[in-house]
């Protein structure tokens, strides 16, 4: 199944724009044409089988004069977020002997009833009142040329467009554009664009995009969309205006509130590229901390904001007034990271970490908060950090930006997800909320206790361990599993480290010819702990592969530094190894 869309003009003159989306939601198709045959054309050696194509065009027009029933009743929903539909009536030349997008429909053998299930069919679509219904917007984007609007200004529409489009990559259905060729054309003629006309090359594909998704909801899901109108009469399917959005241009103060509120986003949008390299610098940058203080965890991600998320967020208000006055600048949230770890008390051990390598502008225990109530439920330690100005140069996408740091357990994040998935994303009848209420109270409760009982766990596992003895066995390598139980002991007050971490300082202990834990436990005997310790000023405590590492640089100093194993990180043990030598860096 293909998912088509299809921009028409409503004569040749004017460029259409054509778009489809394969069975993914991946775009594997756009392109800007003008005749029939070329729409025909297109979207037959795009889509030769079965499809849904989303038509931005009158299919149905068979009143004299005024507006069809569909755009009175779809204006009724979305005229106060300037995205109402043009009146059609068959006094327009263009509908006296039907209506273009009728004629392509039946040349493409589409069903046209927009109740049909067949495997070939048309709806016919509206892009504004999509947008504004699929990302919560107040009004609808002005991308469109018309008198007044600069260049810049249609250009920052429509790159924010761009990015709310692509945000759907996490949506469901899903719509994949960033792989796709043609998209990436589409983006670079916006990006790069000093003229009107450069920007109409990209507008009318990139509307296609939308007809396309707005088909493929069609087929996938059809209960997040409403028809306006009928099959009879003329209609128009849209996806269903949320109920609880409001339209952001009423009154004076409002409309104001309202251009503060579309400049900021049209600037996110155009800074969003760079946010999302400066989000993935931050994960980067915190794993490499967490690695190289060998600390444990589970995964280490991260994300930029969305421009729609952005963009409702600079909207907020409180009584009345905007929550911020100026978004670009005092919304500290644009870039996120997540840190799993296994237990609580690694939770602990990532803060102090973090609080060592950058500076920590805010730290907020959400489970101390909630405990502080007298209750059981979300638990999560909240940082907002930026790096330091010496590790500027090294991260310079991140300069001064803020990241927001959530630390929390498996536990901790299972139930935060599964709740939010049920509260926010579900529907939960009035009558049972106090049911779900107490048994998600009850739940996290019950994850409280067993974080604390894998606490114990793990204590006792490392205390049962403490006194391991290197065997004398005579395997020609020590195993990832016998090195952290040798750590174990050896290191009886490091925190234990990622798994992946073992096996690979196995194959470092392997490159240097050490084959077995006797061998290994005889060279640690000839390294000075106490030096180490001194010369590398630990401000947090290391992990047990981090306490092997720095002692096998300390011993074998620039062998240690050539290893294959540490290809990746030759600079930073360089600098580490003169550390311990006690010259200066």
């Amino acid at each position: 199944m293909h998912f088509v869309g299809v921009d028409l003009a409503w004569g040749t003159r004017n460029p259409s724009g054509v778009a489809v989306l394969d069975d993914a939601g991946a775009l594997c198709h756009a392109s800007a044409v003008r005749t029939d045959d070329e729409i025909f054309a297109a979207v037959r050696a795009a889509a030769p089988a079965d499809c849904v194509v989303g038509i931005d065009a009158p299919l149905i027009v068979r009143n004299a004069k005024g507006s069809r029933p569909a755009e009175r009743a779809l204006g009724r929903d979305f005229a106060a977020y300037e995205a109402g539909a043009h009146p059609t009536n068959t006094g327009n030349a263009a509908f006296t002997d039907g209506t273009r997008g009728g004629r392509i429909a039946e040349r493409l053998d589409l069903d046209m009833d927009p109740e049909s299930r067949r495997r070939r069919r048309a709806v016919e679509v509206y892009p504004h009142p999509a947008t504004v219904a699929l990302f919560r917007l107040g009004q609808s984007l002005k991308y469109k040329n018309k008198p007044g609007r600069s260049v810049d200004q249609l250009q920052g529409e429509l790159l924010t467009l761009i990015r709310l489009l692509e945000s759907l990559e996490t949506a469901k259905p899903v719509l994949r554009l960033k792989q796709s060729e043609h998209w990436q054309r589409l983006v670079e003629i916006v990006a790069q664009a000093t003229r009107k006309a450069q920007l109409r090359q990209a507008e009318d594909p990139i509307d296609a995009v939308i007809c396309a998704y707005v088909a493929l909801l069609a087929h996938r899901d059809p209960d997040r969309l409403t028809t306006y109108g009928d099959f009879a009469t003329g209609y128009i399917v849209t996806p269903t205006l949320p109920a609880d959005l409001r339209p952001s241009r009423q009154s004076p103060k409002q409309q104001s509130r309202a251009a503060v509120v579309s400049a900021a986003r049209r600037e996110y949008a155009v800074q969003f590229p760079r946010i999302e390299r400066a989000a993935d610098d931050a994960v980067e940058l915190i794993a490499g901390v967490l690695d190289d203080a060998g600390l444990n965890y589970l995964t280490v991600d991260g994300r930029a904001k969305t421009v729609a998320s952005f963009a409702e967020k600079a909207a907020r208000e409180v009584d009345g007034e905007p929550l911020y006055v100026d978004p670009m600048r005092e919304i500290g949230d644009t870039i996120g990271v997540r840190v799993i770890t296994y237990v609580r008390r690694d939770v602990d051990a990532v803060v102090q970490l973090l609080g060592a390598e950058t500076e920590v502008l805010d730290d907020r225990d959400l489970g101390v908060e909630t405990a502080s109530e007298g209750r059981f439920g979300y638990a999560s330690r909240h940082l907002q950090v930026r790096i330091h100005d010496e590790d500027r140069a090294e991260h310079p996408e991140l300069a001064d930006r803020l990241i927001q740091v959530q630390i929390r357990t498996v536990l901790q994040h299972a139930w935060a997800e599964f709740e939010h998935d049920i509260r926010y994303k579900g529907s939960i009848p009035a009558q049972q909320r106090p049911d779900f209420d107490r048994r998600f109270t009850l739940a996290a409760g019950l994850l409280e206790l067993a974080d604390d009982e894998f606490s114990t766990i793990r204590d006792k596992l490392r205390s049962g361990v403490a006194g391991a003895v290197p065997s004398g066995l005579g395997a020609d390598r020590i195993s990832s599993r016998e090195l952290a139980a040798y750590l174990a002991g050896q290191y009886a007050d490091a925190a234990w480290s990622r798994a992946d971490h073992y096996a690979w300082m196995a194959g470092l202990v392997h490159e240097l010819g050490i084959e077995s834990l006797a061998q290994l436990a005889e060279m640690l005997r000839t390294v000075d702990s106490d030096e180490i310790d001194e010369r590398m000023a630990y401000r947090t405590p290391p992990g047990a592969v981090r306490r092997l590492d720095d002692a096998l640089l300390y011993r074998f100093g620039a062998e240690y530094v050539a290893l294959e194993g540490n290809a990746h990180r030759v600079e930073r043990l360089e600098s580490r190894l003169a550390k311990l030598r006690g010259e200066s860096v």
